[in-house]
């Protein structure tokens, strides 16, 4: 991870009316960071979300974002009348977008699917192309809201690994908000848990990777953070492996 900073932000708020959505949110991201923000429904991860992309300006506090982002969100909002090459390269100018698009397809495995239908495409395979439109800008901030959330245990095992490579080759900085606190601790390099539109708490995640799903240290912190939703520790866990020698 770099100290090059991509997001400073500092005293974020969000109301709706008379709904107080983000109270005074710090948060610092580091060139190739990922970070996952988990928490209750309501809690505001969505929202801080959309204003760190840019698509939310009504906020108080200030916001500092270097370079470029980009979003995937849990719908892969591909338009059915462009095939999927071209969804890739959607709004992308430059003379040579159709090889980029080409390029960024060949990345998430669908290169075989560039002139497809996007309604003929499986969950997996137009999350991949969302995927694919995010990182054929280059970007220096990977937005996630949600983007593996509607996808079958198998395939968001896939695409969770599929991500990991992604990163280690472009070397961007992640948000990713879910709430899956298992794909959290298996993705992320920090954990945030919000509540009531303010960060609780802020776990750090010093495991290496590629990471074991039963490795006990996984297992310990993902229950640590489900105590920190204040979900019982154990509900669900993966059991630890036993003890050698």
């Amino acid at each position: 991870m770099s100290s090059r900073v991509v997001v400073d932000a500092v005293g974020i708020s969000r109301s709706f009316g008379e709904v107080d959505v983000l109270h005074g949110i710090d948060l610092t991201l580091h060139a190739g960071e990922i970070v996952a923000l988990v928490g209750r429904s309501g809690s505001g991860k969505s929202t801080l979300l959309r204003i760190i992309a840019g698509l939310d300006e009504q906020h108080g506090g200030s916001l500092e974002v270097a370079g470029s982002r980009a979003v995937a969100f849990q719908e892969p909002r591909l338009l059915p009348w462009r095939k999927v090459a071209k969804n890739v390269s959607l709004n992308l100018r430059r003379p040579d977008s159709d090889r980029l698009a080409e390029d960024a397809l060949g990345e998430v495995g669908l290169a075989h699917r560039a002139d497809a239908w996007p309604l003929t495409l499986s969950g997996g395979e137009a999350q991949r192309v969302s995927l694919a439109r995010a990182l054929v800008r280059n970007p220096d901030l990977l937005l996630l809201d949600e983007p593996f959330g509607a996808l079958d245990a198998l395939t968001r095992l896939e695409a969770h690994a599929l991500l990991t490579r992604l990163w280690e080759t472009h070397g961007f900085a992640a948000l990713l908000v879910t709430h899956d606190v298992e794909e959290a601790v298996v993705l992320a390099d920090r954990i945030l848990v919000l509540e009531d539109g303010s960060i609780a708490h802020d776990v750090a995640v010093d495991l290496p990777r590629p990471r074991v799903r039963d490795d006990r240290a996984l297992v310990e912190l993902r229950e640590q953070v489900l105590e920190h939703l204040g979900v019982g520790a154990r509900v669900g866990a993966v059991p630890s492996p036993p003890e050698r020698g």
